[in-house]
């Protein structure tokens, strides 16, 4: 499924906000004619999207033939259905998860088709994306990542394997583009390492005051976390087939 998440408050279920699971699940519940819980591949913030995202639910009886059609008539246009398998009882969309990829989206100049998914920051058209580049580099070489961690994230360790990192700038020069891909994420870390490459960018921050901060997981003396609208979930990986 996919979501363009600019009015939840992200993934998760919450008492005083609207959820994207909120409303699948009473979508589903309508449709099937049961209560259903929906069970995600992860938590997404506020304003976050999802391109690409897993789900599981548990259900009596088969769904109908015409359930991708019915589903989609009955949420609305910023979430869509693509496909749904029949998997094993024990299949979990969360758990089995053993790779997820995130892309985070800078509009170098004003962008009317981009304003809900991309950070408008032309400043970042001037920094040299080598610059940006050599703080992506560290990020495979640690283990632990409390520094890209926002304080409230309830965490009990702050290890995660990223797998790469890397800075582009789309050819005709509109958009830099972070991707990442790890097994696990942080409360905000994606946005928390865009943030920081963007001040190292504008010597705001020093490379080698991330490196320390690395090296001692310890907090960063400046933190920025970069706009949630740039951000996206394109990709998570299961060691089993999930199409």
């Amino acid at each position: 499924m996919a979501y363009r998440g600019t009015r939840y408050a992200g993934w998760q279920r919450q008492p005083n906000a609207l959820s994207v699971q909120e409303v699948l699940e009473k979508a589903l519940s309508v449709l099937l004619r049961q209560p259903i819980e929906v069970v995600g591949c992860g938590r997404t913030d506020a304003g976050v999207h999802a391109r690409y995202y897993v789900a599981h639910f548990d259900a009596n009886g088969d769904l109908p033939a015409t359930f991708l059609q019915n589903i989609n008539g009955i949420l609305p246009e910023d979430i869509a259905v693509y496909t749904v398998k029949a998997m094993p009882p024990e299949a979990h969309a969360r758990y089995d998860a053993i790779e997820r990829h995130y892309h985070y989206h800078i509009a170098l100049r004003k962008d009317p088709f981009a304003v809900e998914t991309a950070w408008l920051h032309p400043r970042a058209a001037h920094i040299n994306i080598g610059v940006l580049q050599a703080v992506a580099d560290l990020l495979p070489q640690y283990e632990a990542f409390l520094p890209f961690c926002k304080t409230e994230g309830g965490n009990d360790h702050y290890r995660c394997v990223v797998r790469f990192a890397r800075w582009e700038r789309l050819s005709d020069g509109s958009m830099l583009v972070f991707h990442i891909a790890a097994n696990r994420f942080l409360r905000g870390m994606v946005r928390l390492i865009v943030g920081t490459c963007m001040a190292v960018g504008h010597g705001t921050l020093s490379f080698e005051a991330v490196q320390q901060a690395l090296e001692e997981q310890k907090p960063l003396p400046k933190v920025l976390s970069a706009p949630a609208q740039g951000l996206a979930l394109t990709d998570v990986r299961y060691p089993y087939p999930v199409l």
